[in-house]
């Protein structure tokens, strides 16, 4: 299960409140995110370049919680499960609507230092 190492939470993303119910499966995955004309977050659509950070949430929360969307951070533990093509030296896209992918076609959110550590940069 992935999970947050580094993060700012001064300087290295937001918090905005969850527009949508997560899944079970949601729990411990980089999730890209984007925010509703209401500025809740959603997931973001497929091949997206509207990408305004990642989550990685610890537990499974509800529709209408806070939730820290990350901006500038890294990410640890993470597999092949978690985001399609994790190797080392690769940029990591926004790819199918909700996940994370080495050769997808939406914006770029960072890239793996080691095949499970994604480093987060998203809007720079």
């Amino acid at each position: 299960m992935a999970r947050i190492d580094k993060y700012e939470p001064k300087s290295g993303g937001f918090r905005a409140v969850l527009a949508f119910a997560p899944a079970a499966g949601d729990v411990g995955k980089p999730i890209p995110v984007d925010l509703n004309g209401s500025g809740r977050v959603v997931k973001a659509a497929a091949n997206s370049v509207a990408v305004r950070g990642v989550i990685c949430m610890p537990s499974k929360l509800n529709s209408g919680d806070p939730v820290d969307v990350m901006t500038d951070g890294e990410i640890v533990d993470v597999t092949t499960a978690d985001v399609t093509g994790a190797v080392a030296g690769v940029e990591v896209k926004a790819g199918a609507a909700g996940t994370l992918d080495a050769a997808g076609t939406g914006k770029s959110v960072g890239w793996f230092v080691e095949a499970w550590r994604l480093v987060v940069r998203v809007g720079r």
